[in-house]
């Protein structure tokens, strides 16, 4: 990922807080995370562990507490009305949700990327990648330049638009607004990198598009993906977590999770007799 990114950001404050040897080789921990709306426990007591370079895939039925699990990683459960996360979640040994922690500096760290396209309606493509470059003081118009063209080319969408970025970014095509978003996400260098079933709703071209540019992102960043599509987490995972129900129920290698499951009900779910 470009230096340009890193010399031309404004500097967020250095998170503090105690760090974990024992996380050494991890770039994101969850232990013994619980989120509950309004004292009901929609995710109980997970623990998982993301390395650094690798993409972990999140599957299970329709609200089993995937997404409600990717959020907290985000803090997005903060502007959340009666929702309350407890557990550790580290980023580099640092507890994300410390009191000393700057949720905004959080957020730059831990991109995200939605199940539905979400550009800016109003924004050209141009102006959509480097939105979050100019809330954080970056003026330069060459520093710019680079950092759009860098995410793009990353969100392999670069030689689809390089010759309509003034183009309104709602024009372009739904597979092309995904790979937007994951450009705009990328342009503020996050070191974590969430994705929320990012290609359901898009045509097998376009899938295999994001895809593409997920397994090439890995070598970046850590990727954690939430799919109903177990084809997809086989094609593109280093690690697979089931879950049902709110719990955790088995997180391992994802040829190892889809070929000889440790649990009963992974193996019955893998197979497609529920869900």
């Amino acid at each position: 990922m470009s230096e340009t990114i890193k010399d031309h950001m404004h500097s967020a404050s250095s998170a503090s807080g105690s760090r974990d040897s024992s996380d050494e080789g991890y770039k994101m921990t969850a232990e013994d995370v619980t989120v509950s709306y309004s004292g009901v426990d929609a995710v109980k007591n997970v623990t998982m562990k993301f390395k650094e370079n690798s993409v972990t895939a999140l599957i299970g039925p329709s609200g089993c507490g995937k997404t409600t699990f990717l959020r907290c990683l985000n803090r997005m459960h903060d502007m959340t009305p009666g929702a309350r996360v407890t557990g550790r979640i580290m980023i580099d040994g640092v507890d994300l949700y410390g009191r000393d922690i700057d949720p905004i500096y959080h957020r730059r760290k831990v991109g995200m990327v939605f199940q539905k396209p979400n550009p800016f309606p109003t924004m050209s493509v141009y102006d959509n990648v480097v939105a979050g470059l100019r809330l954080n003081g970056v003026r330069n118009r060459g520093v710019l330049d680079e950092i759009a063209e860098d995410s793009l080319k990353m969100a392999y969408l670069w030689d689809e638009v390089r010759d309509s970025l003034s183009k309104p970014a709602v024009e372009l095509s739904g597979g092309q607004q995904q790979r937007l978003c994951i450009a705009r996400a990328l342009a503020i260098q996050p070191e974590v990198l969430l994705m929320d079933e990012p290609a359901s709703a898009l045509d097998p071209i376009a899938t295999q598009k994001i895809e593409e540019a997920i397994v090439s992102l890995k070598r970046e960043l850590a990727i954690i993906i939430v799919t109903h599509n177990m084809q997809q987490a086989v094609r593109i995972s280093d690690y697979t977590g089931f879950m049902y129900l709110g719990d955790l129920i088995e997180f391992r290698k994802t040829h190892n999770l889809f070929t000889d499951p440790e649990n009963e009900l992974t193996a019955q779910y893998v197979k497609g007799n529920f869900g």
